[in-house]
């Protein structure tokens, strides 16, 4: 049985409180209660972790092993949530604080290196200062994994670990900020559950974004997988342009994408883009069921890291037929999903790569 995103039902349910039988709001306030504000406090809670795993390890009390760990679950909540990018967490330029991708010059390396000789001994300050480029997991994913680096070495642990301290400190400071903005009578939540709001007008409207944000996710997921396997340059392996090619979590992260992806359609208490389209268009949601399906098994069946998978030829052709499961996912979403709920998606920041 292939992995799927439970949510428990909330003790106060925005949803309740709505008392509407409009099912395009009771559908807004399910998935945003119960699956995408879910999902941030999910992203919140590891980046605690990640805060004290990196003081634990800083201080000796913890080993590499589960520091990498930890990072890693770190990122599989940040993964989780880019079909849910959607409010606070989408402005503001803090995506770019969070993780920077795609890093085709190897940006990452060559500013860490930059910043640490111009700040030595960082702090949160300090880093807060500097470029969004060693802010977030991407930098923080170099210091833990890059084969150059020994944080085994007692001089190289001392000299990289107030920066791994500095980061996890800027990641939980930048999770409360987003959580902080979904609460309230103004928050993001009340945004998405009551209408009209200095957001939305209607709940279609706010659909519409919920929609957008997934149709973007399911777009992303065609260049996280393309661009290492050369699509746009003659089919040419580039393993290195890989997300999380460091951490060997690349096809963990896509999983953790498509998942979202997939609670977003099929939403919470009934409530879901799948529901308010079952009665009228009972094909299209057969398509898209065994569309969702048919990308969890190829994702469940590589057994090696994504950088192993690009340089055996059978395994390339597994990967091309991921991408065009991908590519099937988003042109059902962004086409006939659209169509059938009688929305216009604007612009996707994908289009043209």
């Amino acid at each position: 049985m292939f992995k799927k995103i439970v949510y428990a039902v909330a003790a106060v349910s925005v949803l309740a409180c709505t008392n509407s039988a409009d099912p395009y709001q009771q559908t807004s306030a399910a998935l945003a209660e119960q699956v995408i504000y879910r999902a941030h406090q999910d992203w919140q809670a590891s980046n605690q972790k990640l805060l004290s795993s990196a003081s634990e390890f800083c201080q000796g009390e913890q080993n590499l092993a589960q520091t990498r760990a930890d990072f890693l679950q770190a990122q599989h909540a940040w993964a989780a949530l880019q079909p849910l990018l959607i409010g606070p967490l989408n402005e503001g330029n803090r995506t770019w604080q969070v993780q920077f991708w795609p890093d085709k010059k190897n940006l990452v390396a060559r500013q860490v290196k930059q910043f640490l000789k111009a700040n030595p001994e960082p702090n949160l300050s300090s880093l807060e200062r500097a470029s969004v480029v060693v802010q977030g997991l991407s930098a923080y994913e170099y210091v833990l994994f890059d084969p150059e680096l020994d944080l085994a070495d007692a001089a190289q642990k001392q000299r990289y670990c107030p920066l791994l301290e500095s980061i996890a400190a800027h990641q939980q400071k930048l999770a409360d900020d987003v959580i902080a903005q979904w609460q309230g009578e103004q928050g993001m939540l009340a945004q998405l559950s009551t209408f009209p709001n200095q957001r939305y007008a209607e709940p279609l409207e706010a659909l519409t974004a919920i929609l957008q944000a997934q149709v973007i996710s399911l777009d992303g997921l065609k260049k996280k997988l393309g661009t290492p396997l050369g699509r746009s340059i003659q089919d040419i392996a580039q393993p290195y342009q890989a997300q999380s090619w460091r951490s060997q979590a690349s096809l963990s992260n896509l999983s953790a994408e498509i998942d979202s992806a997939l609670a977003i359609w099929q939403g919470a208490e009934q409530h879901s883009i799948r529901a308010l389209l079952a009665a009228e268009h009972a094909d299209l949601v057969k398509q898209i069921d065994a569309a969702y399906l048919q990308a969890q098994q190829e994702l469940v069946a590589f057994k090696q890291p994504l950088t192993l998978l690009l340089q055996d030829k059978q395994q390339r052709q597994a990967l091309f037929a991921l991408y065009d499961s991908f590519d099937r996912l988003h042109r059902l979403h962004e086409k006939d999903v659209a169509r059938a709920l009688g929305v216009q998606l604007g612009f996707n920041a994908h289009d043209g790569d």
